[in-house]
């Protein structure tokens, strides 16, 4: 098969992979932006490469006009999360959008592979729509925390370097590696409803500080007492110096306030 054939079969699976990350990327700033917590920390994805995908193919011994239906993860998407248990939330998510129907799960957190690996696999039927027409297509996502995905990215490093033959005494260390990882999840799990309050009002916190540059940025620009956006701004600093959160959320309310007197809250 030509090469430019290969780049024009592939089209729709890179199309895919874009659309799906931005979907998934927007649960994320949706949730931040309304100051919630979001089950996902952050997405990629990817399109195999074609010589990755020939590989599989010789491997698993699927013929070339029936690549497309047998190789599930030509499209794939990684969603990486805090906790464990913000898995089990991806994939409620996953099950209940309208976009995507689901073709198959594997659970590999539950039932770890000999190896170590843990992961959440979902693979998902995805319509495309390109310049060549329409499309459905197969994607795998990957549902998994951070430290599962720290021990994957090394584990499959060394299996393109030993050729899927890892030598046994490196194999035993990945292995204690990868239930070291587990038992790391399992203690922030003890510990997140701590690490979640202080990262909302960390969250919180940047927000606010915000919404007091922008207000005395445009009251800058309409505001012609000048010492008083100066006197204002140095109530700020004061305020930040003394690092009192609550009294910098009075001042920011009472900014609104004068900010919507002055109708400044509007300007870029």
């Amino acid at each position: 098969m030509e090469i430019q054939l290969w780049r024009q079969i592939l089209i729709p699976y890179q199309q895919a992979v874009e659309e799906l990350k931005v979907k998934f990327a927007s649960i994320v700033h949706e949730n931040r932006r309304l100051g919630q917590y979001s089950p996902i920390e952050y997405v990629t994805g990817r399109v195999k490469k074609i010589s990755n995908i020939l590989e599989k193919a010789k491997k698993k011994n699927i013929p070339l006009n029936e690549i497309e239906a047998k190789i599930e993860d030509i499209a794939g998407i990684r969603i990486l999360c805090q906790f464990v248990e913000d898995i089990d939330k991806v994939v409620a998510i996953i099950r209940s959008r309208k976009d995507m129907e689901i073709k198959d799960e594997i659970d590999y957190i539950s039932n770890t592979k000999r190896s170590g690996y843990r992961s959440y696999h979902m693979i998902v039927y995805y319509d495309v729509h390109t310049a060549l027409g329409a499309k459905r297509i197969k994607a795998e996502i990957q549902i998994r925390t951070l430290s599962m995905n720290f021990w994957a990215t090394i584990e499959h490093s060394l299996q393109y370097k030993y050729e899927h033959n890892i030598p046994e005494e490196i194999q035993k260390r990945l292995t204690n590696a990868a239930e070291a990882a587990f038992k790391l999840d399992q203690e922030m799990s003890i510990i997140r409803n701590e690490i979640i309050k202080a990262q909302n009002l960390f969250q919180l916190k940047s927000s606010v500080i915000a919404d007091i540059l922008n207000n005395i940025q445009n009251l800058h620009k309409v505001c012609n007492d000048i010492k008083e956006v100066e006197h204002i701004q140095e109530e700020f600093y004061d305020l930040w110096d003394k690092g009192n959160f609550e009294q910098l959320d009075k001042f920011n309310k009472r900014l609104d306030m004068l900010a919507a007197g002055y109708k400044a809250q509007s300007l870029i």
